[in-house]
């Protein structure tokens, strides 16, 4: 239906006024509705951060599951081509960068799923 700012005799009520309430007053077809109070902006912001940590946690995870699927497929592989593969594997979800491919590695070569070939750092070998 039509929305009307609500009016007085003196005039439209703002939404920083005070209203008071007079239990003594009746009327059938008078309706007032009072809208919902809204967050602060620092609590909206307080969940914007945990909500951003919470995607970035799972994209971390998520990076890292595909990382570890590529090389259960390949055994090795050379950088760059683990890189863009993983790039093309998720750029319907998300377009990761290429800083944290490369940290998502190194968290799985610590784990241990993965290594680096002695003789040449650009080749990654998929640890069994």
């Amino acid at each position: 239906g039509k929305r009307r700012e609500a009016r007085s005799r003196r005039g439209s009520v703002s939404m920083q006024g005070a209203v008071r309430w007079n239990p003594r007053y009746s009327n059938k077809r008078t309706r007032v509705k009072v809208p919902p109070p809204q967050p602060s902006a620092k609590a909206q912001e307080d969940q914007s951060k945990e909500t951003m940590a919470e995607v970035h946690e799972d994209r971390r995870a998520v990076v890292q599951a595909v990382v570890v699927r590529i090389m259960k497929a390949r055994k090795t592989i050379p950088h760059a081509t683990l890189i863009a593969q993983v790039k093309h594997q998720l750029h319907h979800r998300f377009e990761p960068s290429t800083a944290d491919i490369k940290k998502n590695i190194d968290v799985l070569i610590d784990k241990e799923y993965l290594e680096r070939d002695q003789d040449h750092e650009e080749l990654y070998h998929y640890v069994a």
